[in-house]
């Protein structure tokens, strides 16, 4: 018996795969704005609607969108909560790094000091 259920950290990569494609990041943020047909999400794209769906599947795998039958069409929709622990992940070093140059202004704040000669 086969599971569809992944780890955390694979689903993260899955997140982080999906998003690592200009197409997929800009598909993205056109559902963002609302849902739209796999048609619609094509129509910006130089590319047929096979590689469009594979990038969607792409997307529907890392669980940033879903897909949902409309009559002989599909709607995508955007799930955003996918991208939360993304999001959490990313700032973990965002802030790792504010440390880092705090400490690098810090010290360069203390070098341009000027040194008292008098003695």
């Amino acid at each position: 018996m086969t599971t569809d259920l992944k780890s955390p950290e694979e689903e993260l990569n899955l997140v982080f795969s999906a998003l690592s494609d200009p197409t997929r990041r800009s598909i993205l943020e056109r559902l963002s704005a609302g849902e739209a047909s796999v048609g619609e999400l094509a129509e910006p794209f130089d590319m047929s609607l096979p590689a469009i769906s594979k990038h969607l599947g792409v997307l529907e795998q890392a669980g940033l969108l879903s897909r949902e039958r409309d009559g002989r069409f599909f709607r995508c929709l955007l799930q955003a909560e996918a991208m939360r622990d993304a999001a959490l992940w990313m700032e973990r070093y965002r802030r790792f790094w504010a440390q880092q140059f705090d400490a690098l202004d810090a010290y360069l704040s203390h070098e341009e000091e000027p040194e008292d000669d008098t003695q």
